[in-house]
């Protein structure tokens, strides 16, 4: 399972040994990670990082919003497709606004169909439809519907 998120970590936010700012303006290195294990945020002024210095963050992280994803909603633990795609869903936008959002009552539910149909509500940003959230969202609603 942490496989096949690492893997849509990869995929979906890249991996940059530098420190860049991604498109929500948050100083950013590796596959997506904004803060170190120690909770320190990443800044622009950071050194470049190793490969192996990359995929240890990616590590941390991707266990992290998956056992937080499973933490919040704890029907996931059955189903480890649905449980990446809730997990993408938190690294990407925040375990703040899952908790909140409609997606989890879908989940919490169980109903899979509703909850894909949610997932794909989540594709603006700066008021526009992104085409790369539009395809990461579509691979989280597949998974969604996949188990």
């Amino acid at each position: 399972m942490i496989e096949l998120f690492k893997m849509l970590l990869r995929r979906f936010e890249g991996v940059f040994l530098k420190p860049y700012i991604c498109p929500a303006g948050v100083p950013t290195i590796g596959a997506g990670a904004t803060t170190y294990e120690d909770g320190t945020k990443v800044k622009m002024s950071d050194p470049p990082i190793t490969e192996q210095r990359a995929d240890e963050l990616l590590e941390f992280h991707a266990q992290t919003y998956l056992d937080a994803a499973l933490k919040i909603s704890p029907v996931l633990a059955d189903h480890p497709e649905r449980h990446v795609a809730i997990a993408d869903f938190n690294f990407n936008l925040g375990s703040t606004r899952y908790k909140a959002s409609t997606l989890r009552k879908r989940v919490e539910a169980e109903d899979w169909e509703g909850a894909a149909e949610e997932m794909m509500k989540w594709v603006w940003g700066g008021g526009r439809k992104l085409p790369g959230l539009v395809k990461r969202r579509t691979v989280d609603a597949n998974l969604l519907l996949t188990d």
